[in-house]
């Protein structure tokens, strides 16, 4: 019976802090000259959608889409992302292969009344705009 309880209290444990990465990411930049959007959609079922937008007044073209699909895991707070070939194609054509991000959010133990954003830190990517990009949870 002990054993029971103790299971159980640390399974309603283990429940109470999974956090829920799932959702939609966003970075959006405004200048005078210039506009960004970057949107990251991590669904519940493992698979991923990226859209970037970038408007440029000098640039050529003046105006940029670019899409990304695939699959995530997550082994603690580290977001992984996979690009099957079958994921590439005309439209999605970057490749997430070896990108990785770090899940930030505040801790249940934070007490304090720091407002911290629930956010995705990227830190290793082959595609070399998104390292160290940091995009917040909607």
């Amino acid at each position: 019976m002990k054993f029971l309880l103790s299971f159980l209290f640390v399974l309603s444990s283990i429940i109470l802090n999974a956090q829920d990465v799932s959702g939609m990411y966003q970075l959006t930049v405004y200048a005078t000259n210039a506009e960004l959007q970057r949107t990251l959609t991590l669904s519940a079922d493992g698979t991923f959608e990226f859209y970037n937008f970038e408007r440029h007044d000098q640039g050529i073209p003046p105006e940029k889409h670019i899409y990304g699909k695939g699959t995530w895991t997550q082994d603690k707070k580290v977001i992984s992302f996979f690009s099957e070939t079958s994921d590439l194609d005309d439209k999605f054509t970057l490749d997430f292969n070896g990108t990785k991000a770090r899940f930030i959010t505040k801790s249940p133990r934070d007490k304090s009344n720091r407002d911290i954003e629930t956010a995705l830190s990227f830190y290793e990517s082959d595609i070399f705009w998104i390292s160290g990009m940091k995009l917040v949870k909607q």
